[in-house]
């Protein structure tokens, strides 16, 4: 058996660099994240003006919870969705004027959700380009608070940002969601918030948040499930493999752990116990239908796994893949059909027929790190797959290359 230490959640690392600013006192952080998004994620809160003190394994945020130390700044976010959703939402609590953008991947992803209900809330928010998109101004002077209604069936991020600033605004807030995608990943936010001090209760579709402001803490940063699905599909892919990922178990708070669940309906064997999770192939993986909606960072995973099983593979329920770094849902179709699998796709899904991939061939990864990584497990069966563009997975995994390596030549 093999054990890999996964880095640290980079959804639970952005969302404790959010809290950890805006709480009153020091907050440590323990393993957290360092990738590209997360270190842009810091260098955003610097510029913004909060104290970031990183040392290896522990970074220490100095909170400010009247808002920004800097009255004037400029935030590049880098690719970072939640940076650039996060951290606009953070500086619109506080007093002064500052300017957010981002590269032109983030650009082109949505915006416009999060800017409405800041709107609404009485934040003053522009644009400068496209609306609905990076760049954007915040003309920040507090937020009073109130109710709003947010359709989040995009991302779950803008009401994740909304939820992180109830406590920060004066009067609280009511959120009443109209649709909701990637639940899962609202409950580490809602656990998250709680951890830190927060007063939300959840009615229905409708969140209330009491005025509470944050308390800092230390905080320990669990492994990242989304990071550790490759792995486990590695894993159920070779005969006589298995894998174990330590942290991640029967109180992790990422949804994504559910796609190990994923595999065992194909035919792994899966094992959760508190210290962690353990993914051993039988040697068989069996065709399904899957809804992935709530675990759709994951889809791509799968995708790259769905041609070694013995009947088609069908997932559903992911028209938000289509927004991430690129358009992942037609990213998965394009490359599998370069390696010579049947692919359908319609607006929310995509069915993959069993097939044997066949190279050389250069995989697309339109400079998505999970395109990257997913298709890393199809190469343990394809020889001669490369990548236009490896060094991307920096954003979430930097040292992916050699640990997956490691991993594969391993007994």
């Amino acid at each position: 058996m093999t054990v890999i230490d996964i880095p640290g959640s980079k959804s639970v690392t952005a969302r404790a660099l959010f809290l950890a600013a805006a709480a009153e006192g020091t907050t440590t952080l323990l393993r957290p994240l360092v990738s590209d998004d997360t270190e842009g994620f810091a260098e955003g809160l610097t510029a913004l003006g909060y104290t970031v003190r990183r040392e290896p394994g522990a970074w220490h945020i100095e909170g400010r919870p009247a808002g920004p130390g800097a009255d004037t700044a400029e935030v590049y976010c880098r690719d970072g969705a939640t940076t650039a959703r996060f951290l606009p939402t953070l500086a619109a609590a506080g007093h002064g004027t500052y300017r957010f953008d981002a590269s032109a991947q983030m650009r082109r992803r949505p915006l416009g959700p999060l800017s409405t209900a800041l709107r609404d809330l009485g934040v003053d928010l522009r644009h400068g380009e496209r609306e609905g998109h990076h760049p954007l101004d915040v003309h920040a002077r507090g937020v009073k608070g109130g109710a709003l209604t947010l359709d989040a069936g995009q991302s779950s991020q803008y009401l994740t940002a909304l939820l992180m600033l109830g406590p920060l605004t004066a009067e609280g807030l009511d959120i009443t969601v109209t649709d909701l995608v990637s639940e899962p990943y609202v409950e580490i936010t809602l656990a998250m918030m709680r951890a830190f001090g927060a007063d939300v209760r959840q009615d229905g579709r409708t969140y209330r948040v009491a005025p509470t402001g944050y308390r800092a803490r230390t905080y320990g940063i669990e492994p990242d499930a989304s990071t550790a699905s490759y792995f486990f599909a590695a894993a159920a892919l070779e005969p006589g493999r298995s894998v174990t990922v330590p942290g991640l178990g029967t109180g992790a708070l990422q949804g994504d752990l559910a796609f190990v669940d994923v595999l065992r309906r194909m035919g792994a064997d899966v094992e959760i116990t508190g210290a962690g999770t353990t993914v051993r192939s039988t040697g068989r993986l069996h065709g399904l239908t899957v809804n992935m909606r709530d675990i759709s960072d994951t889809m791509p995973t799968l995708a790259a796994l769905a041609p070694f099983a013995d009947g088609p593979v069908r997932i559903e329920d992911v028209a938000n893949t289509r927004v991430k770094e690129c358009d992942r849902l037609d990213a998965c179709a394009e490359n599998l059909r370069r390696l010579g699998v049947t692919v359908t796709t319609g607006p929310d899904w995509i069915e993959i027929q069993p097939g044997t991939p066949t190279g050389p061939v250069e995989i697309a990864t339109h400079g998505d790190h999970r395109i990257v990584m997913s298709f890393a497990v199809t190469a343990l069966r394809t020889p001669g797959i490369t990548f236009d563009d490896p060094g991307c997975v920096k954003k979430t995994f930097p040292d992916f290359h050699r640990v997956f390596d490691t991993f594969v030549h391993t007994p």
